[in-house]
């Protein structure tokens, strides 16, 4: 028997990549890139769909009669109607554990450049400031150490938990908590509240989800005491973008660093494309997932969960 699989947004591996042949009789159809009104159709007749934001809503999930597995080329599942797919015997997998380096590096690569302005002083001397301080170096940006300082990590999964390990092993005093509005937090967590009043930097590791959407808004803002900058690396949606934008203008924030949106790409007149121009914001394209060693991971192991379920012992089951 050979089954049909479609992937439906190829383009999101990068293009050094190997995507391994399963090893049952299938056919696999690749798709650069899958528009909304696409997508009922190029599904219709596969036993297998791949899919990493595509989004699979009940209607065309529903029309798919031949479809038994959805794949999902990451760790969140938010873009599948997991209720349709449940109702209709869809299986639904993902993909877990493959980010533990590249995402914690990623978050640390825009602390490391927002602390020492690192953007800002190379933009200056591209700009040829050097040339008119007079003198061996100039301070128009602060720079400032992360031993001593304070880290708040907003998630306790494993990046949220790798971030931290590296903050300690940086010298900063480590707060943990879980998402706002968990009130079963143990001893060896910090409260919601507490840590944006008192960290130097925020992190977010958390899922997007009904009780995470916009998390942090004006009034959060308004908590920040230290002014700290504040790192997403997660999901864009956990954050009020326009709030972040006033607050980041307004001073209630010392900077920030951003590699999720809520629309992406982020359309012109997103509140984040008004503030490229500021030496205390950072917006990188949804790649702290994507370092090659992260990405040949993810795509073994989404042909692992494919070939476990082919064989009757379906694994990363999510619904």
């Amino acid at each position: 028997m050979t089954l049909k699989i479609a992937f439906l947004d190829r383009s999101t591996f990068s293009p050094e990549t190997t995507l391994r042949h399963p090893s049952f009789g299938h056919q696999l159809v690749s798709y650069e890139n899958t528009q909304p009104d696409e997508v009922a159709e190029r599904i219709a007749d596969a036993d297998i769909v791949i899919t990493n934001k595509v989004k699979l809503h009940a209607a065309a999930i529903r029309q798919a009669s031949k479809l038994k597995l959805v794949a999902v080329a990451a760790t969140g599942t938010d873009n599948i109607d997991l209720a349709a797919c449940s109702s209709g015997g869809v299986v639904v997998s993902n993909i877990r554990n493959y980010a533990g380096n590249t995402v914690p590096e990623h978050t640390f690569a825009l602390i490391f450049a927002l602390r020492r302005s690192i953007t800002a002083y190379h933009d200056s001397v591209r700009a040829g400031r050097w040339q008119e301080s007079g003198q061996f170096c100039y301070f128009d940006h602060p720079i400032r150490d992360l031993a001593g300082s304070t880290l708040g990590v907003i998630g306790d999964g494993v990046l949220g938990s790798a971030v931290a390990t590296i903050g300690r092993a940086l010298g900063m005093k480590v707060l943990v908590s879980a998402f706002k509005g968990r009130s079963d937090m143990g001893a060896l967590y910090t409260p919601f509240e507490k840590v944006l009043a008192e960290s130097d930097i925020i992190t977010l590791h958390c899922p997007l989800t009904v009780q995470t959407r916009n998390m942090i808004g004006k009034a959060e803002f308004e908590l920040m005491q230290r002014k700290p900058l504040l790192i997403n690396t997660a999901r864009g949606g956990l954050v009020d973008e326009a709030a972040l934008a006033d607050a980041l203008r307004s001073g209630l924030l010392g900077g920030a660093g951003f590699d999720v949106v809520s629309q992406e790409p982020p359309p012109a007149d997103h509140p984040f494309m008004s503030l490229l121009d500021l030496p205390n914001f950072i917006l990188t394209p949804h790649v702290a997932w994507a370092s090659q060693e992260a990405i040949q991971g993810l795509a073994d192991q989404l042909i692992d969960n494919i070939e476990a379920f082919v064989q009757g012992m379906p694994v990363n089951v999510v619904n």
